[in-house]
């Protein structure tokens, strides 16, 4: 088997073995690729830099978004107790969050205002709000909450508590206080609030996973017809919206393509066959660039010399109620390269070969694998060799990791890209045994 040569220096077969791909995975656990640092809680900081200006970042603290993934990934890879542990931290926070559902739905706080929504991001120490303004009006947060609550209740891993399911009933209200169907929120990137089809789609996954859920385990009070209208209005939004992320009329919130939207494939699996399809090719042609992927176009968020630009308190500020400053420091073509969506491209094609054998998903399962393991630091990088980055940007027109790394988001999507190119090589060893 040929291999060939990644820039970082890692080496990878045209069609690698189970036992070459599990010896990569090993190098890497030896070199520090895949640590994991917990908080006391259990939960994770967004990353786990250790530049300097670090702690100017804010990404020391806990997104949900984020720490949804993280746990996600550990749960697949049967490391139970940290997903059961972390996820209980997760929803221990927002039992103290309850105030703020119940004075939403009650119109007692106008949701238009996002500090009076539950936060989504928090101190993962202490699981109390932090006292900054931020973008807390992130419908996909809580959606992706209440999916992987219920996955995990589900599988019997987790036991639901009167707390856990007081929330459970909270949840539903809430989304339909606030119309999550057409609410306008700052959804996976935290910017200009929309109505976005990747918020629509991850909150649809979670009422999906709570009405099945209440199936296996009926939940008092839980009204299922509610539950049911909830969803079909949901879905009834996303086949308005999709393939695009937004069809609204203003220029600034329409957009055509966002890679945010592969999480409604995988992990989430509320868009399937042709849609899914069409996603999958708009991102190839239109967001995918030499290094990673970008989340659109037009995305400021470290756009080329993103550091002589803006000062280390400002790079990560909340720029949801006003991007135009942000904004006019782009350069078209020069947006920065995420590393967190090759790895999910890699998971949903080879999920399409283990299915039904199709060569050209392995083909493309292993493209985008390769394109994950190049994303990983060189010795010659400002960072350890062999991290995760958030994203590439352009400086001095050298494309160079942004200074979120380690992303542990990132590093939880490669651990899921080697999971399933074990599973794959597997399954393709087991067939070239028996002759096929």
């Amino acid at each position: 088997m040929d291999a060939s040569t990644l820039p970082n220096g890692l080496n990878l077969s045209n069609e690698p073995t189970y036992e070459e791909i599990a010896s990569l995975e090993n190098f890497l656990r030896d070199q520090g690729t895949f640590n994991f640092p917990r908080l006391s809680s259990g939960l994770f900081s967004a990353a786990a830099a250790e530049n300097p200006e670090f702690r100017l970042t804010g990404y020391q603290n806990v997104w949900t978004r984020d720490n949804i993934h993280v746990i996600h990934a550990h749960w697949v890879l049967g490391d139970k107790d940290t997903a059961v542990r972390a996820i209980s931290s997760l929803l221990r926070f927002y039992e103290s969050q309850r105030d703020r559902f119940r004075a939403v739905i009650h119109r007692e706080l106008s949701h238009a205002d996002p500090m009076n929504r539950p936060h989504i991001r928090f101190d993962g120490e202490e699981l109390a709000v932090l006292d900054v303004r931020w973008a807390h009006a992130q419908n996909d947060a809580l959606g992706y909450l209440l999916w992987l609550t219920c996955k995990l209740l589900r599988a019997g891993d987790l036991s639901l508590t009167p707390e856990i399911s007081e929330l459970l009933l909270l949840l539903p209200d809430y989304f339909n206080a606030i119309e999550y169907w057409c609410d306008e929120d700052s959804g996976h990137w935290e910017e200009t609030r929309k109505i976005e089809a990747s918020s629509i789609g991850t909150v649809v996954a979670g009422l999906f996973e709570l009405r099945a859920l209440s199936a296996e385990h009926p939940i008092p009070r839980l009204d299922l017809a509610a539950l049911d209208s909830l969803l079909e209005k949901g879905e009834n939004a996303l086949a308005e919206i999709l393939p695009a992320e937004c069809v609204q009329d203003d220029p600034l919130k329409k957009r055509d393509y966002d890679a945010a939207l592969l999480f409604l494939i995988y992990p989430l699996d509320v868009v399937r066959g042709e849609m899914a399809d069409k996603i999958i090719a708009d991102i190839r042609e239109h967001l995918t660039g030499p290094i990673g992927i970008r989340r659109y176009n037009g995305d400021s968020y470290w756009c080329a010399n993103y550091r002589d630009l803006l000062s280390a308190e400002s790079r990560t500020t909340d720029f949801s109620d006003d991007m135009s400053e942000r904004d006019k420091l782009l350069k078209p073509g020069e947006e920065a390269q995420w590393c967190i969506f090759d790895p999910i491209l890699s998971v949903i094609h080879g999920q399409r070969y283990l299915k039904d054998g199709d060569e050209s998903q392995y083909d493309l399962q292993i493209e985008h694998f390769r394109r994950s393991l190049a994303q990983l630091t060189s010795a010659e990088s400002r960072f350890p060799a062999f991290r995760c980055p958030e994203s590439y940007f352009l400086e001095h027109g050298e494309w160079i990791p942004n200074d979120i790394t380690p992303l542990l988001w990132t590093q939880g999507n490669l651990l899921l890209a080697f999971h399933r190119m074990k599973e794959v090589s597997l399954r393709r060893s087991d067939r070239f045994r028996a002759g096929q």
